[in-house]
């Protein structure tokens, strides 16, 4: 079933609630021209005397029909009608955004195409810095194995199981009933006995950026393989229009009738126990499949393009700094600060009643592999200078700070900034952030972060606010490449900030025991400024988690490269691990 049909569905099953009838869609797939090649007979040639030199018939001079014929077919490949047409309408009919679909209809020629699908793919590559796209070979497995698996009479990739496994994968469990027949109704479908239209319900644990526990089932009323999504449950219901067949609970004790189940609603589902609590999941099941058929709404619809379509910058591209760090939340669960740094001097800055204000609009977007997106966000951020200052304040940074929780896994992350007083301004970062899995028993840590500042916060905003983890401001120090050490000033401290997980508790003293080692490194003598020892047992024992805090005055240091380095020996789990961090004193 096709997005643009689903949408107008859902659509007006949100205003009216009426019942609903099924809708199939199919979109044509495009016939190729394939050109018939000229044949050529060859004379016969006499050996005793020197060949005749005949042309080249491949190098000859066409005739007009043939050069006609030749034109007819370039046309029909290059033209979206042809070869592109069938990469639009099949391909990726399943994963291009109704936006990116106008931009390739709006396209002049057949380079302009190329370089589309070109960056189409690249947009989705999970890691852009390599030569090889997973998520397009991953893509086109999906593709063949719809087509092995669910084929009726069309193939596999045009059908409603096609379209959901192509876009979402394999599900992590199905629940099928291939032939259909007898079917206890569970209480929430209002209980009772029936007999079924073959049927599937595939369940997904989770979905990114759509939720937990999702179902979604799919109905062979015609009994031709040909299952379709439907939002109504009670599709599968074979004897749903069979007088005194297939009641449900109420229905058999005469609490209330068949003609109840066509009264209007999302579902024709028939009054049972459970069947009031239904209603109140309507809008939860429309909400449910406008998602599974559509990406989230996007503010900025101007900074889109620059993601959806890898737009080439028009003006001076707009610079700013990006830190990305990990930090366990649960075991499925990671938070992912995103920190951006961007300068003073590169806004532009419009002056009213002596007050000179800058402003810059921020757009991201994270997907994963199978480019969902599963989060967006977006804000505006204000700096504020007074007139006279403006001038003293062009080294001074301003900090932008998003938390994302995400899932273990391989992601794309798009950021988009725009100067609002210089619209043609515009900055874009893409990177690929692989978000690691905390396994329960395995010794592991978060991020080491180096701040530029760190204080506990009150107890009413721990957890909350920018820069707050757990009960600390940690605010980041950002440098202009992941490569490259950040700086602290001389006369400045040097903040870190870092959580250690799953240490070994044992079993008879119920404490830890690890040795945690801090050391700080002068890279150009390579010896030891600090180099100093705690133990978990003095200052956490009872706690498989610990959180590192620590600042060390800069004072006594020269100006120079450094290196910390912290490890992590624990004694009961007999595992060792270490985290570093370059950093530059001036």
């Amino acid at each position: 079933m096709s997005r643009a049909v689903w949408q107008g569905w859902i659509g007006a099953a949100a205003l009216m609630l009426g019942g609903i009838s099924a809708v199939g869609h199919a979109r044509a797939q495009a016939s190729n021209v394939t050109p018939t090649p000229t044949g050529e007979t060859t004379p016969t040639v006499n050996k005793s005397a020197p060949p005749e030199e005949r042309p080249d018939p491949m190098k000859r001079r066409l005739s007009d029909r043939e050069r006609i014929q030749q034109q007819k077919y370039l046309k029909n490949e290059l033209k979206p009608d042809g070869t592109f047409k069938k990469w639009l309408e099949q391909d990726v009919v399943w994963i291009i955004s109704d936006e990116e679909i106008s931009a390739f209809k709006s396209l002049k020629n057949d380079e302009e195409r190329e370089n589309f699908i070109e960056n189409f793919w690249l947009r989705r590559n999970p890691n852009p810095d390599s030569p090889d796209n997973e998520f397009r070979e991953q893509h086109y497995a999906r593709i063949a194995y719809a087509n092995e698996h669910f084929a009726a009479g069309k193939p596999g990739w045009k059908t409603d199981r096609g379209h959901i496994y192509i876009a979402y994968g394999k599900p992590d469990s199905i629940d099928s009933h291939p032939s259909g027949g007898s079917y206890d109704r569970p209480m929430e479908e209002g209980g009772g006995t029936t007999s079924t239209f073959p049927f599937e319900t595939w369940h997904y644990r989770y979905l990114e950026g759509i939720g937990d526990n999702i179902d979604l089932e799919f109905v062979d009323t015609c009994q031709c393989n040909d299952y379709h999504l439907t939002i109504d449950r009670s599709e599968k219901d074979a004897l749903k229009y069979v007088a005194g067949a297939g009641q449900t609970l109420y229905e058999q004790t005469g609490q209330a009738s068949r003609a109840d189940r066509m009264n209007g609603g999302l579902e024709q589902l028939g009054k049972g126990p459970m069947s009031s609590s239904q209603q109140s999941k309507q809008f939860d099941r429309i909400s449910l499949f406008a998602k599974i058929l559509a990406a989230p709404p996007i503010k900025f619809k101007d900074m889109e393009q620059y993601i959806t379509s890898s737009q080439i910058l028009k003006g001076p591209p707009f610079l700013f700094d990006v830190r990305t760090d990990y930090v366990k939340v649960t075991n499925d669960t990671v938070l992912v600060p995103v920190t951006l740094q961007i300068q003073n001097k590169d806004i532009t800055f419009q002056t009213k009643d002596s007050v000179s204000t800058g402003t810059v609009n921020i757009l991201g977007q994270v997907s994963n592999i199978n480019h969902r997106i599963v989060q967006t966000f977006e804000d505006t951020v204000n700096v504020q200078v007074p007139s006279e200052f403006l001038a003293k304040t062009q080294a001074n940074k301003n900090m932008y700070w998003k938390a994302l929780p995400l899932r273990p896994g391989m992601y794309k992350v798009d950021i988009v900034i725009k100067d609002v007083n210089n619209p043609e301004h515009i900055g874009t970062w893409r990177r690929s952030v692989n978000v690691p899995k905390y396994d329960d028993d395995r010794l592991s840590a978060s991020s080491l972060i180096l701040a530029s500042s760190m204080a506990r916060v009150p107890s009413k905003e721990i957890g909350a606010g920018s820069f707050v983890i757990g009960n600390t401001k940690v605010i980041p120090s950002v440098s202009a490449n992941p490569a490259l050490p950040v700086i602290f000033k001389k006369n400045s401290s040097l903040n870190f900030w870092m959580q250690v997980y799953n240490l070994g508790i044992d079993e008879k003293s119920k404490q830890n025991n690890a040795e945690i080692q801090y050391q700080v490194t002068d890279l150009a003598t390579n010896k030891f400024v600090l180099d100093t020892t705690e133990s978990t047992a003095k200052t956490n024992p009872n706690a498989d988690q610990v959180t590192l805090e620590k600042s060390l005055p800069l004072g006594s240091l020269q100006p120079g490269k450094y290196s910390l380095a912290i490890k992590i020996n624990d004694g009961v789990s007999k595992q060792q691990i270490s985290q570093t961090a370059p950093f530059v004193v001036e």
